[in-house]
Order: structure tokens, then C-alpha cells, then sequence
């Protein structure tokens, strides 16, 4: 029997008893940031501690979420006035809350002006970025890619932009001829130096653009650096239906995510901010140190343990990290990339991994490893590759790094053989899905996926990370990855 109940919104919050609700009026909220990328993990993170300062009293800062893409979330929470629930799910049991810190939706290919228009918005100060790697549209060198259609369009008709960098610059252009402050721009997707990252390509697109705007932008937009970690899965009707139950309202979109949140952000901003550092935010000059330890020792190990649970048949990280060989694995690769880390930061990362141990042992949260394994010609690079060359630089042991690799390898491989097609993506598919095509030797797979992706490019020690590679790459296609991952625990327990 289907239960009807009421939708979540602002009339029913004082009914609600089961979870926290917004300790604020949320009429007196007026927007001072717009978050491009209104996904699940901005509103599982920035929206969170952007909710903690409006409960605070610091109530100039609601955040109006622009999708560059789908309607989807608009179509949801729209109708909620922008609540959802944020369901935090630990060993001990799950606790509600309902975030209200969104005051505004805009989904940009139906109504790019109204997006511009909110950018232009004398009041919006902050411009938040979670649009995840590949909508930076980069090349294999790592610059903005000229020939992307999407950019090809932006500078044909800046009026009428697509791209991240088509409505930014058009913004920028715009507050600049409005005599308006600029804006800050602050990257929350997992890219090392992301804020400088995100300035060198806008950058190069107003140079395309306009030499007059470029040299503007350079001077006058700030692009601080940020990291950010909480563990978020995609939601699933079953999660929606529980948290409507326990909140007696229906929550078409609820976020599912881990007790554990972290965010560090440099401290560089044109128009102010919130008082993110009152609510558990770490303030600081460089990010850099931080954001390494994430990203090599959680979001590398992360991907590993994806690919190796794809090829074992495990669903989720859980059950990928349950299972004793990939568990030991994982404690390989830290012992691998703990020392491409730079010393003297103040960090620990022992004490780090012990908690990353127990963030992915936790069975509360189902995180599928299909849903971590996509992007990875994007992801990669930071995550493994990085780490590898470090390892290679300094002559120390470099074969978990790359089985790692050759995992993504072998699992891009199987999707339409042992794996559905189609069951985890990436941007370089068709090239990707050519070269399996071919059945090539490892060696030869692994040359032609390094020169699709650009992994290693420039580096003196590519070859010797695309023959290591390749060798495991070839164990786990001729005698299996249980195999790769014995052959690995017997060269440990060798003195």
C-alpha cells in the first residue's frame, strides 16, 4: 500500500519532530553565493557548513545552485523550497537533518541569462564550483581545450554561454562594465591546486577571448585553493522512502553521506565570506599539504579499491574493503604514497589512514564501487600517477601504484564481457572502448591508453611506469587479478 504524505517544505518544518531543522528564518536569507554543480556532494558539504553560518546569524549567504546540465535536482527540490534532508548514516544508527541554506535554482542550457543575471547579482560575492574534472574541458597537456565544442561556442557567442568559463568570463565581463566588485571563485572539486587550476584555464579562455578581459582577470579575480572529503553515494529510491518515513514528509532528493566532514580553503577572497572557520572549516595559507594527503591517500586509495572490487565482484567499498586481499592491498598503496607526501605541513597521515580504515569499513554506507569508478582518465592522474612518478623519482617500490592502474585498465576491459555496458563511465569512452576493441598486448594497451589519456606526459620515468604497468595489466588478463594481488603479498613477504 503507497503512503501519501505531504512534500517537505517551509509550512511543514515546525511539524517536524524526527529531525533538526533550519534554526532560522529563512525569509531574512538573502543569497551572496552561486554554487555551479548543484549535485549531491555540494549539498552534502557546502551547503552544510554554509547552513551552520546562517543558523549562526551570518544570513547574507544562501546559495542559489545552478546545474550546467540536468534539471533533475531543480525538478526535485524545487517544490521543497529547496529543503532537503541530509541523512548521516554511521555504525551507530542514522541521524536527519533538513538543510535550508538553498534559496534559489537555475539550470543553465534553459535560461543562460537568468543564470548570467544571478552572477551579475551585486549581492553574490562567492561563486562555488563542484562540476567534478571533466567539465574543465582540458587536453592531454592539462590546458583548455580550444577545440571543444562547447568552447568553440562560448567565444562565437559569449551572450550565450555553455561552459563553466563561457558564463564566468561573460560574468566577469559584465560586473567589470557594471563598475561591480568581482567575485570570488572557489573550486571544490578534486583537483590539486584547483583554485590555481581553475584561474590558469580562465585565463587562457579570456585570452581567446579578449585580451583587455584576460589581463583584467588576472589581476583582479581571486581563485583560492580548497580541499574537500565526505563520503557521499548516490541516493537510491530506497533511501528516499526511508527518510521520508522517518521524517513523515516526502523528501524527493534526500543526501546520504558519513559522519566524517573536512574542508580546507585558502584564505584569499575580494568581497569577504562567511565565518566558515566558527563551524569546523580550517582556514589557511596553503592548501597544498592537505589537499596531497586527500587526494593520494583517501581518493587514490579509493579508486584502487573500486577497480579491484569491480574485477572481484564486490558492489561496494565495503564490501571491496571486507574482502582481506584488497584490504592488505590498500595498505600497500599507502605504504606506497605516504612518502611522495611533503614533510614538515604539521599533518600525520598514520593517524589519517586509520581513520580513512575505518570511513571505508563502514557497512551503514553503501557507496558503489561502479559510482567511484568513473571519470578515471580524469581521476588518476592526482590520485595514482602523481604518486608513482614520486615513487619512480626516488627509486623506492612502485608496484601497488601500478596495479592500481592496470585495474582501471582491466575493468574498462570487461565492461560488456564480465561487467554490464556502460557500468561505470568515462569521458574518454569511445577511444577507451577502440583500444579494447583491438585486444592488443598489455604492453601495447597500456602505450596507446597512456597516449589517450596523457598520463605521465613529459615525465622521464613513463616508460618504466607503462612496462610496470603493463606487467601487472597482463597477470590479471592471463591468470586473474587474484593473482596480481598474491604475486604482490609474496613479494612483501620476501626479505
Amino acid at each position: 500500500m503507497t503512503v501519501m504524505r505531504a512534500r517537505l517544505s517551509d509550512r511543514v518544518l515546525p511539524s517536524i519532530s524526527t529531525a533538526m531543522v533550519p534554526a532560522y528564518d529563512r525569509s531574512r536569507v538573502s543569497p551572496g553565493i552561486v554554487h555551479l554543480g548543484i549535485g549531491a556532494f555540494h549539498r552534502a558539504h557546502q551547503a552544510v557548513y554554509v547552513d551552520d553560518c546562517l543558523a549562526a546569524g551570518d544570513t547574507g549567504w544562501g546559495v542559489i545552485g545552478a546545474s550546467l546540465r540536468s534539471p533533475a535536482t531543480r525538478d526535485a527540490l524545487k517544490p521543497q523550497n529547496g529543503l532537503y534532508t541530509l541523512a548521516v548514516r554511521g555504525r551507530d544508527g542514522e541521524q536527519l537533518r533538513v538543510i535550508g541554506s538553498i534559496v534559489g535554482f537555475m539550470v543553465a542550457p534553459e535560461a543562460p541569462e537568468d543564470l548570467l543575471a544571478s552572477l551579475c547579482n551585486p549581492g553574490i560575492r562567492i561563486v562555488t564550483l563542484t562540476v567534478s574534472e571533466k567539465a574543465y574541458l582540458r587536453n592531454a597537456a592539462g590546458d583548455l581545450d580550444a577545440a571543444h565544442p562547447g568552447i568553440v561556442a562560448d567565444l562565437a557567442n559569449p551572450g550565450r554561454p555553455q561552459t563553466i568559463f563561457g558564463f564566468l568570463a561573460e560574468a566577469i565581463a559584465r560586473r567589470r562594465s557594471a563598475g561591480l566588485m568581482p567575485f570570488t571563485i572557489l573550486c571544490c572539486d578534486n583537483l590539486p591546486s584547483n583554485g590555481a587550476v581553475v584561474s590558469r584555464l580562465l585565463q587562457q579562455f579570456c585570452t581567446l577571448r579578449n585580451a583587455e578581459l584576460a589581463c583584467y582577470a588576472e589581476g583582479e579575480i581571486a581563485c583560492p585553493s580548497s580541499m574537500v572529503d565526505r563520503i557521499v553515494p548516490a541516493t537510491t529510491g530506497e533511501d528516499r522512502r526511508r527518510v521520508s518515513e522517518a521524517l513523515g514528509f516526502e523528501d524527493a532528493w534526500p543526501v546520504i553521506t558519513e559522519p566524517f566532514r573536512q574542508w580546507v580553503i585558502e584564505d584569499r577572497f575580494t568581497m569577504g565570506r562567511p565565518r566558515w572557520e566558527e563551524h569546523g572549516v580550517t582556514m589557511v595559507r596553503d592548501v597544498a599539504p592537505f589537499e596531497e594527503m586527500k587526494l593520494r591517500l583517501l581518493n587514490g586509495a579509493h579508486s584502487a579499491t573500486a577497480y579491484l572490487g569491480l574485477l572481484l565482484g564486490r558492489e561496494t567499498v565495503a564490501q571491496a574493503f571486507g574482502d582481506s586481499r584488497i584490504r592488505r592491498f590498500v595498505q600497500g598503496l599507502w605504504a606506497e604514497a605516504i612518502p611522495t607526501l611533503r614533510s614538515g605541513a604539521g599533518l600525520d597521515p598514520q593517524a589519517y589512514i586509520a581513520e580513512l580504515a575505518q570511513r571505508f569499513d563502514n557497512p551503514a554506507l553503501v557507496h558503489r564501487t561502479a559510482q567511484i569508478a568513473t571519470d578515471g582518465s580524469q581521476k588518476l592522474p592526482q590520485r595514482i600517477v602523481a604518486s608513482a612518478l614520486a615513487q619512480l623519482q626516488a627509486g623506492r617500490p612502485t608496484d601497488h601504484l601500478a596495479l592500481a592502474m592496470a585495474a582501471w585498465m582491466a575493468a574498462v576491459e570487461t565492461r560488456g564481457r564480465i561487467l554490464p555496458v556502460g557500468h561505470f563511465a568515462d569521458p574518454l569512452d569511445q577511444k577507451l572502448t577502440e583500444i579494447a576493441n583491438k585486444r592488443m598486448t598489455a604492453q601495447d594497451t597500456v602505450n596507446a591508453v597512456f597516449d589517450s589519456a596523457g598520463f605521465a606526459n613529459g615525465s622521464v620515468h613513463r616508460d618504466r611506469l607503462k612496462a610496470l604497468t603493463a606487467r601487472h595489466l597482463e597477470t590479471i588478463r592471463n591468470r586473474g587479478v587474484e593473482i596480481a594481488l598474491a604475486s604482490l603479498s609474496t613479494q612483501e613477504a620476501t626479505p
